[in-house]
């Protein structure tokens, strides 16, 4: 199996990856798949906001109502509210749509650079050229997945997770200086 770098040339045959194929397999794919959930999380806060604004505008006018159904009407339409509000907080669909859409766009951006040869691909090789963008392509799909994971845990609660425990400060310096 070769490197990404010795990757063949568009037209060979094989099952080796060529820029078009990696384009057209990972990130047109991607691209898809982070625009669909970009306007589902999109779509999920603007409801959930809808909700919070419609349903707080009217409680005070259904309790100032001196009608038999306003006071159950004003307590359904509290708890409706509060259910929105909680909801947004737990799944953060505004933090996703963010995550979601700016990934999409990047990958883009960095499919352009790379057909037309400009940014970090000018004066490079069609081979380096290629290694360098499924590396940054890689990057932001990990950097992504890792902003989504902190934005689904609390506090970064993931990232406490996954540092090393019980070495001082001072000697992870020390270490990862040697």
């Amino acid at each position: 199996m070769s490197d990404v770098g010795d990757a063949p040339e568009p037209g060979s045959q094989g099952g080796e990856m060529t820029p078009q194929r990696y384009i057209e397999t990972r990130i047109a794919q991607y691209q898809e798949w982070y625009d669909t959930k970009a306007t589902r999380m999109k779509t999920m806060h603007l409801r959930m906001r809808t909700v919070s604004v419609v349903g707080g505008a009217l409680v005070p006018v259904f309790v100032n109502l001196d009608l038999g159904f306003a006071r159950i009407t004003a307590t359904a339409l509290s708890v409706i509210v509060v259910a929105a509000i909680s909801l947004e907080s737990v799944y953060r669909y505004r933090e996703q749509w963010k995550n979601y859409r700016s990934t999409e766009q990047l990958l883009g951006h960095e499919r352009v650079f790379f057909e037309t040869k400009v940014g970090p691909y000018r004066n490079l090789g069609r081979r380096e050229a290629f290694s360098v963008l499924v590396a940054r392509v890689e990057k932001a799909i990990a950097n992504e997945n890792s902003a989504t994971l902190n934005v689904m845990t609390l506090g970064g609660q993931v990232d406490a997770d996954v540092r090393p425990q019980g070495i001082p400060a001072a000697r992870q310096e020390t270490e990862q200086a040697a």
